[in-house]
């Protein structure tokens, strides 16, 4: 019975871990966050809990970045800008879609829209300053 309450303490903190940060982590961020709390926390209990917030739609994936998926734990409608150079996350507080354009995507492709995602690719402000400082020099 105790192990029980241990892996739901575990999920719990998981959830509030990605909660409480902005910054889009990867699973094994999250892992690294909780590991001094919970030594005996394994990254494979960390990939098993986001899937299931993944599954019954608690969390979303943002993008793949370096070949890991990162996280948001806000799942209002808005979109993500991605830096191709540092990985950088960032959220975009506009809905560029809106339910009228699933409504239309479905009747268009005779489909069941039940969500989407814009994700916008480029370089941050910081990487592009950087890029046009090495290209001065």
């Amino acid at each position: 019975m105790e192990k029980k309450q241990n892996f739901s303490r575990k999920r719990e903190a998981i959830l509030e871990t990605l909660k409480a940060t902005k910054t889009h982590p990867t699973a094994e961020w999250v892992y690294e966050q909780l590991k001094p709390s919970f030594p005996d926390l394994s990254l494979g209990t960390v990939y098993r809990n986001l899937g299931r917030f993944k599954k019954n739609g608690t969390i979303i994936t943002v993008a793949v970045v370096n070949g890991q998926e990162r996280y948001d734990a806000d799942v209002s409608p808005h979109s993500h800008f991605v830096c191709t150079h540092c990985g950088a996350v960032l959220d975009i507080n506009m809905e560029f879609l809106g339910p009228e354009d699933s409504a239309k995507v479905s009747r268009m492709l005779g489909a069941k829209v039940e969500s989407h995602q814009i994700v916008f690719r480029g370089l941050c402000a910081a990487c592009a300053a950087e890029c046009k400082t090495n290209q001065g020099a």
